[in-house]
């Protein structure tokens, strides 16, 4: 653990999802998968479109759309209608697809490994502080077992706009009923999760469990308060 900052005293802590209390990468990899499969099985007329198809027609609406960027699922849900739209379907065919499509997707992206370690230190963490989630991706944090820690789970979409926008901060600092600055936010990205956080009057930790280096992170605008590799020393910080 690493210091950058003197903490102020943490009354309450709040947690990014995927990639800090577990490792989303294989998550998003096979979940893409998913939908390439299915729209193989059930709509094979999609052959005619790649990988590289599908990924350029992503960028393209949320282009045309950019509050997308805001909602994953909703994201992927447009992705697939305007897909099989371009490919001759009719709107309510295309819509009616689509839905089925999110849906598998969705199960596959709530098939998900959490560390024991993660169960340990957030249910000692838990019995301590109030805990809450904020997170900009779409796993279902009660299916993967982690809803029983958080008092409450913010999803981007749903909630408001994706970190490192104020939205979800101010949600988080409401709902615990704290000043912001003695909240403690614990995410890997250095953006939407160090960067929200201090934006927003929270202390922030960095969780940097590929051990990157700060000092030569492209994306590093605003220093966290501390940085960490491993989620346990975060007892520490908390009686």
């Amino acid at each position: 653990m690493q210091f950058y900052r003197n903490l102020q005293p943490i009354k309450a802590l709040t947690f990014d999802l995927d990639d800090t209390l577990y490792d989303n990468r294989p998550v998003i990899v096979r979940a893409e998968q998913a939908m390439y499969d299915w729209l193989a099985e059930y709509h094979p007329c999609s052959h005619t479109l790649t990988r590289q198809d599908w990924m350029a027609l992503k960028q393209h609406i949320a282009m045309a759309d950019p509050m997308l960027k805001h909602d994953v699922t909703l994201w992927r849900y447009e992705l697939i209608k305007i897909g099989l739209m371009q490919l001759g379907y009719r709107l309510a065919d295309a819509e009616k697809a689509a839905h089925h499509g999110l849906e598998v997707v969705l199960a596959v992206r709530n098939q998900v490994n959490v560390p024991a370690e993660t169960h340990r230190v957030l249910s000692e963490l838990a019995q301590r502080v109030p805990l809450l989630a904020i997170t900009n991706g779409n796993v279902d944090a009660d299916k993967i077992g982690l809803g029983q820690y958080f008092s409450r789970v913010l999803v981007a979409g749903r909630d408001g706009l994706a970190k490192p926008a104020p939205d979800l901060f101010a949600q988080a600092a409401a709902l615990l009923g704290l000043p912001a600055e003695h909240i403690l936010h614990v995410g890997d990205h250095l953006v939407t999760d160090v960067g929200g956080a201090k934006k927003n009057g929270f202390q922030a930790c960095w969780y940097n469990d590929q051990l990157r280096q700060l000092h030569s992170e492209p994306r590093s605008r605003l220093l966290p308060d501390i940085e960490i590799s491993q989620l346990a020393p975060l007892l520490t910080l908390v009686s």
